[in-house]
């Protein structure tokens, strides 16, 4: 089981429904491909809502495909954790994902 410890909790208007380890843009939607991501939606939110963001600390996020542990991550454009390529960082992976849908943590 992975454990989290969020430093920095914030609060944004969920401009959209929101997953849970995701990450959000900083206009409340959901982070777009290799955008700079305030930080990690700890819960579900509906559009509307206020959504609980972690943005610095240890975090879990949702992988979007395989990552190495020590790699530094990217959103895709769902708002998981990949590789980074040629957009802005948003953390380093602390554990490997070896398929989307894992759960990895990160430190941002």
């Amino acid at each position: 089981m992975l454990t989290h410890h969020p430093m920095l909790v914030i609060s944004m208007v969920a401009a959209a429904d929101l997953t849970r380890n995701r990450f959000i843009g900083a206009d409340g939607d959901v982070c777009a491909a290799g955008a700079l991501s305030p930080g990690v939606c700890e819960y579900d939110v509906a559009a509307g809502e206020q959504a609980s963001v972690n943005a610095q600390g240890l975090i879990i996020v949702e992988a979007g495909g395989a990552v190495a542990a020590g790699a530094e991550v990217e959103s895709d454009a769902d708002g998981k954790a990949i590789t980074l390529t040629s957009g802005k960082a948003n953390g380093q992976a602390l554990d490997a994902a070896a398929a989307e849908g894992d759960l990895i943590r990160i430190l941002r």
